[in-house]
């Protein structure tokens, strides 16, 4: 079958790792099954592979990438992929097992057209979503969704800053606060992504380090170090940081003062439970939600979504259609 794979670590040349071509079958080990996948989206973490980063220790090359997919399973039902790996043992939440993994940290990923997943990673896919809109879903807006309504507490009528408005789980936020009626801030650095962003539901977009009108209950933040003080001073006293990424860089200094005079949350998130997957979907489904996609690829066109990512002038997600 066609697949992307990576068959090497290349920290300053991440594409060299890759390879578009015939890849042998997936095997369904018990409890587990096989989904033919009818789209898959890209994520940073299939470029950090690339590169190393983060990458398990003892993970075998070459394997296949791709975290996120929707597609039909072995019952013919629509599904959507979960896509943490749990230790079969392990009875707490996913998130928190020591063990787990993201599918293609070990296992072949979704970047294939067919993939090993357990059974209980299969989510039902409503109608109201396009396998296209369902394979964004998996990691970046479950992220999104878990960070805005379980971590931040968002209510009705409060205020959250996103910061930088183009990424996965910046637009997924903008689109669910809207949608829950939260009061949801923008920065970005380009006029055009502001303008998108309050498109698609963003009540103000700012430029970065822009002083707001008010202080905000809570900040999304997923850029890092170039937005980490504008952050720190964004929220309001007793508010929260929600932290699920450093696309601009790690360890930028933290304001120790602010933090304890103000009595800040600062809380840190990857991903997302399968019940939070589920309950996302439902809220998509039920309010009319659609995931905006920047570009949907052949499979055999992998590279270019690689090199979308790597560059990072995107505004949604990018797909792969095997």
């Amino acid at each position: 079958m066609l697949a992307a794979t990576i068959t090497g670590i290349h920290p300053t040349d991440p594409l060299a790792g890759l390879r578009v071509g015939e890849h042998p079958e997936p095997v369904a080990d018990d409890g587990w099954t096989i989904v033919d996948v009818h789209a898959a989206s890209l994520n940073h973490h299939d470029l950090w592979s690339l590169r190393g980063v983060g990458t398990p220790k003892g993970a075998p090359l070459p394997r296949v990438l791709g975290c996120d997919a929707a597609g039909i399973d072995a019952d013919g039902r629509e599904v959507i992929i979960h896509a943490l790996i749990n230790n079969p043992d392990w009875a707490g939440e996913e998130i928190l097992d020591p063990q787990v993994t993201i599918l293609s940290d070990f296992h072949d990923g979704t970047f294939a057209e067919r993939v090993a997943v357990p059974k209980r990673n299969l989510v039902f896919k409503p109608a109201a979503l396009s396998f296209e809109e369902a394979a964004c879903l998996p990691t970046a807006w479950v992220t999104a969704y878990r960070m805005l309504f379980v971590l931040a507490r968002a209510q009705r009528g409060g205020t959250v800053l996103v910061q930088g408005a183009g990424g996965g789980v910046a637009t997924a936020v903008t689109m669910l606060g809207k949608a829950a009626g939260v009061r949801v801030w923008v920065t970005s650095r380009t006029e055009e992504k502001r303008a998108r962003a309050v498109a698609l539901g963003a009540d103000q977009a700012f430029e970065p380090g822009a002083r707001l009108p008010e202080r905000v209950d809570a900040v999304i933040e997923t850029v890092g170090a170039a937005t980490w003080a504008h952050s720190m001073k964004a929220v309001r006293p007793g508010g929260t940081i929600v932290v699920a990424g450093q696309t601009s860089g790690s360890n930028p200094p933290l304001d120790i003062e602010r933090l304890f005079m103000a009595k800040l949350h600062i809380v840190g998130t990857t991903m997302g439970t399968r019940e939070e997957l589920e309950q996302l979907v439902l809220f998509c489904a039920d309010n009319d939600i659609h995931p905006p996609i920047h570009s949907a690829l052949p499979l055999a066109d992998a590279a270019e979504g690689f090199m979308a990512i790597h560059e990072g002038d995107l505004f949604g997600k990018v797909l792969l259609r095997p």
